[in-house]
């Protein structure tokens, strides 16, 4: 199976070259170390920065540059700051052609909750709201399964959600899987994985048609 950084990897073969991509904090952060060769990508981070680059390297890092995650970032030549109103006019605005979100639950009907733990403060639903509202193509970045070891790929979302009938494919560790009617349909296994296992760790409906080949992440 993928640990967060093959995850990345994987997600990061779904770019294409001039898209303007959007990295919710967590997992999708990573994203930005593998850009596939050959294509140019500019990440905007809903603080206020466009034109991200890989995390720097230990000793390299500069306080003031970071992500909406407070993570310390590099960024890109001709890359541009500017304030929350204008980050937020480029997503509302829809100018955005990929988000790329962590998520606590994902439904088989597209629902998306990845702002709220019963019982642990929040600040609140943050960014997550205009991104889920605006943007017409969404891919979660997730572990398939919660620490207690249940499905995060679920009939119905028990989280308050943050977006309806939104996300539309998942990586998981175990696979790449595509939201359509019916559930989720799975697209690619994860090396070692094979679908008993995706199917043992996924309570929502999945969709399993013909050979689903294993991933290359290379």
């Amino acid at each position: 199976m993928l640990d967060k950084n093959g995850i990345a990897r994987r997600i990061a073969k779904e770019l294409q070259d001039g898209y303007f991509v959007n990295l919710g904090i967590g997992i999708p952060t990573l994203v930005a170390n593998y850009i596939p060769q050959g294509i140019e990508v500019e990440f905007q981070s809903e603080n206020g920065v466009l034109g991200m680059g890989p995390f720097p390297f230990e000793g390299e890092e500069d306080a003031d540059i970071i992500n909406a995650g407070k993570q310390t970032i590099t960024t890109m030549p001709g890359a541009s700051f500017f304030d929350s109103a204008m980050s937020f006019g480029m997503i509302r605005g829809q100018h955005v052609d990929l988000t790329i979100l962590g998520a606590m639950e994902v439904s088989e009907s597209g629902d998306i909750a990845n702002w709220k733990i019963p019982g642990r403060m929040v600040k609140g639903m943050g960014g997550a709201m205009d991104l889920v509202a605006s943007a017409e193509n969404i891919i979660v970045a997730m572990m398939h399964t919660n620490k207690a070891g249940k499905s995060k790929l679920l009939k119905a979302c028990s989280l308050p959600l943050t977006g309806v009938n939104c996300v539309k494919k998942i990586v998981t560790n175990l696979a790449l899987l595509e939201v359509v009617d019916g559930g989720f349909r799975l697209l690619e296994r994860a090396p070692g994985v094979s679908i008993e296992d995706i199917r043992k760790a996924t309570e929502g409906n999945l969709i399993v048609e013909g050979e689903i080949p294993e991933m290359i992440l290379d």
